[in-house]
């Protein structure tokens, strides 16, 4: 696994073209993965990626849960950008079946509901890769003010490579490249996960606000936050 610190200070000021083209091409990253909700602002990483390698898996957890327009906007978005590796994941069945066999879960224990739809499979997925690449930004929530460009976890690197990008920078790149947005974004929706967990933010909230809302939850299992951001809402 390759060093984050070290990755850090050898990519520091490189621009996430730049950390890309390393992430995808350069043995030393070993076999990587790019992670995707094909959410509200996902278009600009795929698209990022497919233009250095459009064969690049990518995974896409399907919780049983998604909006039909999540999967729908997937197949449409794949298929523009010419990637070619698209993997949905799914949950165990037989886990489903003992922990939430009336697919309530999400209504009363969200963090367990998160690690039985999303965390497990994930990480089942992820154990064939050394390395992943995440869309998050550091703009989305005060638990990712402090996003690095590289990350270890106890198994992976974990690459970060839009950290620094402002909601006009994805706005800007996503216009000039005529990438198509989630269809519920007009409707709202400014981050995009599970239908029964996810609402529309007001004006002037953090876009993540509307995921969880009503409970102290801020991320779904699969990242953590950041160390030295401001968990408090």
């Amino acid at each position: 696994m390759a060093d984050a610190g070290r990755c850090n200070a050898e990519f520091a000021g490189a621009d996430a073209a730049a950390i890309l083209q390393a992430a995808l091409t350069e043995p030393r990253f070993g076999r990587t993965a790019l992670v995707s909700s094909f959410g509200a602002e996902s278009a600009v990483l795929l698209h990022l990626a497919a233009e250095i390698r459009r064969d690049i898996p990518i995974l896409l957890v399907d919780t049983g849960w998604l909006f039909p327009e999540t999967l729908a906007y997937a197949q449409d978005l794949g298929r523009l950008l010419g990637l070619t590796d698209v993997r949905a994941l799914t949950p165990d069945p037989d886990m489903l079946a003992a922990r939430d066999p009336i697919r309530l879960r999400w209504s009363y224990d969200p963090d367990g509901c998160c690690g039985i739809r999303k965390v497990a499979p994930l990480e089942h997925a992820l154990g064939d890769f050394d390395t992943w690449i995440s869309g998050r930004k550091a703009f989305q929530s005060r638990t990712r003010t402090d996003l690095p460009a590289f990350e270890n976890d106890a198994t992976h690197l974990k690459i970060n490579p839009l950290r620094d990008w402002s909601a006009v920078d994805i706005q800007s790149y996503a216009a000039t490249h005529s990438l198509p947005p989630h269809p519920l974004v007009a409707e709202g929706y400014r981050s995009i996960g599970c239908s029964p967990c996810t609402s529309r933010t007001l004006p002037g909230e953090d876009p993540r606000a509307g995921r969880w809302r009503g409970w102290d939850k801020v991320e779904c299992g699969i990242h953590k936050p950041v160390e030295g951001s401001d968990p408090a809402f």
